[in-house]
């Protein structure tokens, strides 16, 4: 049993964007770690929030990091091979706390998330992507890029679902895969300067069911082909190239059979892949997951980066989200043989007791971008500053003034307010 509640719908999501007014309106001035009472208190780029995880000691809220820096924003922008960048990733996507049922039966399983895909995402209008820079930077919120998604075949068709005892169930299944395709699908029209990567974890074996899948989603006309991905380790097209080209969606199976048969690239040709769960966590150690081939394996340009326990946990997920994912991003790149990862994936992206995942994506793109070399150290004064384990005062100071893990919703009034319980299971 543990104490789960969401975090309440942003403002400034989905509709709301299509309008730069709407959200200077809604912003505040609170900086990073400024005390406050409710979203509409936090500068650009910030949200209130509470951690809460182990011993508490207080409950503060404060604002803190909810989005990733554009890659637009950095000085070499598009120009570097998409191998040079760093994506933030959600863990089970799909996965998202107060789904509603679509089975008929309730869903009893764990959940990792807790916004839609497309929030995840963050949908931009076309009005919005021709901002000026500075109106678009202001309004780009979240980032994620790298959805994993779980695929079985469940009634006659393709869903998202959790498996119990290896199978989907009434009481695992989310929703039809092609429902958060359609998600896929609207970020991606809104959106033409952007990149998203699938990772599916392949349990169908309907004969080319995933291809009729995407076909029907309107999406292989955004598909990167396997012929064009360098599978020998050598450098990917810049992302300027693969934006021109509109080879913006790129998807991986862990189906091997699949890249043959059906065009899907099996992800294990291309990446390399450390442990997810507990033992992926351990401080000092970045052990490759067996399906994977050694971190240090040259001849796979891409490395994926898990970190998340073994059983989803809401309220640690704070802690796990922030010094400890910025320490592992080096203990992974020494592991990798002195290469950063490519995708940084996590549960309950959001939550965080300052910069989170958004910053720790922020300082690899910073690394790559400026070709760093040091694991010790970030390229610039301003990257990974929140995160300084050496600095044992400072830390101590932040653990004792975020204490670690409150869910929360949004109340008539706006600001935080009940909790909820929320039974889980682990399969």
């Amino acid at each position: 049993m543990i104490s789960c509640c969401p975090l309440r719908q942003d403002p400034t999501s989905a509709a709301a964007l299509g309008n730069p007014r709407v959200l200077s309106k809604l912003q505040g001035n609170g900086s990073l770690l400024s005390t406050c009472n409710s979203d509409f208190e936090c500068g650009s780029g910030l949200y209130c929030f509470s951690c809460l995880a182990g011993r508490i000691i207080e409950i503060q809220f404060k604002c803190i990091r909810r989005r990733v820096k554009p890659i637009y924003a950095f000085p070499k922008g598009t120009s570097l091979p998409f191998n040079k960048y760093s994506w933030l990733t959600t863990h089970n996507s799909f996965s998202i706390f107060g789904s509603s049922p679509q089975t008929g039966a309730p869903i009893v399983t764990f959940f990792n998330q807790e916004d839609s895909v497309l929030d995840q995402l963050n949908v931009l209008t076309h009005k919005s992507v021709q901002l000026a820079s500075s109106e678009r930077n202001r309004m780009f919120v979240n980032g994620v890029r790298g959805l994993m998604l779980d695929m079985y075949d469940f009634r006659n068709d393709v869903w998202l679902c959790h498996s119990f005892g290896g199978h989907c169930h009434e009481f695992t299944a989310f929703r039809p895969a092609n429902e958060t395709l359609a998600e896929i699908r609207t970020f991606l029209e809104a959106n033409p300067t952007e990149v998203v990567t699938i990772f599916i974890e392949d349990y169908v074996l309907t004969l080319n069911a995933i291809t009729k899948l995407f076909t029907s989603a309107g999406l292989t006309k955004y598909w990167m082909p396997v012929a064009v991905m360098p599978s020998n380790g050598s450098l990917w097209p810049t992302l300027e190239e693969m934006i021109q080209r509109n080879h913006r969606l790129v998807v991986f199976t862990q189906n091997e059979t699949k890249e043959a048969t059906e065009g899907v690239a099996y992800q294990w040709r291309y990446t390399t892949e450390n442990q997810y769960g507990d033992s992926g966590l351990w401080s000092g150690s970045c052990p490759r997951r067996i399906n994977s081939t050694v971190l240090n394996d040259t001849s796979r340009s891409l490395i994926v980066q898990n970190y998340f326990p073994t059983n989803p946990n809401a309220i640690n997920a704070c802690r796990d989200n922030s010094e400890g994912l910025f320490n592992m991003l080096r203990t992974c790149y020494i592991a990798a043989g002195d290469r950063w990862s490519n995708y940084v994936a996590v549960d309950f992206y959001k939550r965080s007791t300052g910069g989170g995942a958004f910053h720790a994506v922020d300082f690899l793109n910073e690394q790559m971008q400026c070709s760093c070399q040091d694991a010790t150290k970030p390229c610039s004064a301003d990257v990974g500053h929140e995160f300084k384990g050496q600095n044992r005062e400072r830390s101590t100071k932040l653990a004792n003034t975020i204490r670690t893990h409150i869910h929360t919703h949004k109340p008539v009034d706006g600001f935080r307010g009940a909790f909820f319980l929320v039974t889980t299971i682990s399969t």
